[in-house]
């Protein structure tokens, strides 16, 4: 599809690297049109410390985005009261917020094709009184949606996860049949959905070192992970596994996958992001939305040094459009008879 693809850039931590990705992405001509959600005096002052000629248009709903190099348009939020490089404001928190609903609103009522997530800093938030746990819940919650599935990915490889932010000692009895099958239903629909995959092959992780050694070494492959793979697989979804984490990240098995599917945050995003950190992009699947975010923090120790990688926001960007598209195509192909 030729029409054009417009996404929200929402800033992030004002202390932090988010504003200065923005500028950064402004200095080139862009195939996709680019929103800043942010605070527009933010943006200027830091334009000014990092010496960027950068022209803020303030953008409105109906307004079409800019392109050019050279140019930002802004859709700006109110409540930032610090924009000091690398030093943390718990009174930042609520506008960080703000910047998350206006987009997310922008996306749900059709002015916005999707949202890119520049980082936040959850500890702030949470310093300041809001209970805060990530990007991906505050999401779901403001969708209104029951589950949702993070997923990394690079070029060559995507992640995704059954649990997220979790202690590991509450691991195990989240992973119970209803949250496995919802995950795996979810994923494999928005596969096809966002990336046009017909057919999806998913890899999945045991929980337990060996996939479990046969009940030797924990029970939970046996009593919870085969039997629900075995009733999705009836479904007609494509599933290898449980399979041993050690061993599931390596050729044999990748080459003929679309996605590994990891039981816990820290068993698959360290092989990830191994592989490709800086280049990676963090997605939210299960939402009615395109989201996708860069792979890092906010960087405070680079924020207004001029130093900030911008080529996970790039991937962001790139896998925003892609996802953007795919909805759009597969919409139309609902709506006709």
């Amino acid at each position: 599809m030729s029409e054009r693809i417009t996404l929200a850039l929402t800033a992030g931590e004002p202390a932090g690297i988010g504003p200065e990705l923005c500028l950064q992405l402004a200095g080139q001509e862009r195939r996709v049109g680019i929103v800043a959600v942010a605070s527009q005096p933010l943006l200027e002052a830091r334009a000014r410390l990092l010496g960027l000629s950068v022209q803020i248009i303030a953008w409105q709903p109906g307004m079409v985005a800019s392109t050019a190099a050279g140019e930002l348009s802004v859709l700006h939020v109110n409540g930032c009261i610090s924009d000091q490089a690398g030093q943390l404001d718990t009174g930042n928190s609520q506008y960080v917020l703000d910047t998350l609903t206006c987009a997310a609103e922008g996306c749900l009522n059709g002015s916005f094709d999707g949202m890119v997530t520049a980082p936040v800093h959850k500890g702030v938030i949470n310093d300041a009184g809001i209970a805060f746990i990530g990007h991906t819940e505050f999401l779901q919650e403001l969708c209104g949606v029951e589950r949702v599935v993070m997923m990394l990915a690079t070029d060559e490889l995507r992640v995704a996860l059954v649990t997220t932010h979790l202690p590991l000692k509450d691991v195990s009895a989240a992973i119970t049949p209803e949250r496995l099958s919802q995950v795996v239903r979810i994923l494999n629909a928005d596969l096809k959905t966002f990336f046009n995959i017909a057919q999806p092959r998913i890899l999945v992780a045991g929980l337990n070192p060996h996939a479990g050694e046969g009940g030797h070494l924990g029970r939970e492959e046996i009593e919870v992970i085969e039997p629900t793979l075995a009733r999705l697989r009836a479904e007609g979804i494509g599933l290898t596994g449980p399979l041993p984490a050690d061993t599931l990240f390596t050729p044999h098995w990748l080459d003929n996958a679309d996605v590994a599917l990891a039981m816990f945050h820290d068993q698959g995003l360290p092989v990830l992001k191994f592989q490709g950190f800086g280049r990676a992009v963090n997605i939210t699947l299960g939402l009615p939305i395109v989201r996708t975010s860069v792979d890092h923090g906010t960087a405070l120790d680079l924020a207004g040094t001029g130093k900030a990688d911008g080529g996970s926001l790039l991937t962001a960007i790139r896998v925003g459009e892609q996802m953007a598209r795919g909805l759009r195509a597969n919409q139309i192909k609902r709506e006709i008879p």
